[in-house]
């Protein structure tokens, strides 16, 4: 049982490939536009004030935080964060991301519904996500100690926990049209504002695709990992 238990990551390898690749797709695809100058002369921070206003939302601030692609919209406090590489920056990656922090601001005026539950279940998933392995790895040794008390515990740990895990799963479903969306609101926002010059669409388009696959990444990590706890608990019965 135990060597299954070991052999069962080789469930992970592909989605942690397609993972990694991801990342490494949004950092050259990121780096690359980084380098060039979009053809309006706009800074991130000047893209995303244009979005803003125009969607009438002069009350949310943006403020630059440190770090690198660490770029988001906190609808609690209405601010929208963006990184050094984006806030002060003229380049096609920078106004490319701050327009699609700023998406995120309209979805949230807008009540956005995927944006709404995504919210919703963060604290929810929060929680769950620190259960998870401590219950399922606490349910496999009861499972193992073989007396009827000690395998029943352990049964209702290890579902608990793969129920702690599947609400991990939902937030990374919820998260694909939420980041789908406020692309495509920044593509939409750029075009009719003007923000980009038609040589620099195609740039931008690189850049939110490639941003968009590492939330795909993250869903099939977490689905490989799902998979992988269910075989399991298969393994176990």
């Amino acid at each position: 049982m135990f060597f299954y238990y070991d052999t069962s990551i080789i469930i992970l390898i592909p989605a942690i490939l397609f993972a990694l690749w991801a990342q490494a797709s949004v950092k050259r695809a990121f780096g690359r536009y980084s380098r060039v100058r979009n053809q309006r002369n706009i800074t991130g921070a000047e893209a995303a004030r244009r979005v803003l206003d125009q969607n009438g939302l002069r009350n949310v601030e943006i403020v630059p935080i440190r770090g690198s692609l660490t770029d988001n919209y906190d609808p609690r406090h209405r601010v929208l964060h963006l990184s050094q590489d984006v806030y002060g920056v003229n380049s096609v990656a920078a106004i490319s991301v701050a327009c699609h922090e700023a998406g995120h601001a309209i979805q949230h005026a807008e009540n956005y519904a995927p944006l709404k539950i995504r919210n919703g279940i963060v604290p929810v998933v929060n929680f769950a996500s620190h259960l998870t392995w401590p219950l399922i790895l606490i349910g496999i040794v009861l499972l193992a100690a073989g007396s009827y008390e000690m395998s029943a515990l352990g049964n209702t740990l290890f579902n608990v926990g793969v129920i702690a895990f599947a609400a991990v799963v939902a937030f990374h479903l919820i998260t694909l049209p939420v980041e789908f969306n406020a692309s495509r609101r920044a593509m939409q926002q750029m075009e009719e504002l003007g923000l980009v010059a038609e040589e620099d669409l195609a740039g931008s388009r690189k850049v939110l695709r490639a941003a968009a696959l590492t939330y795909v990444a993250a869903l099939a990590v977490a689905v490989a990992n799902l998979i992988r706890i269910l075989a399991i608990r298969g393994r176990s019965d």
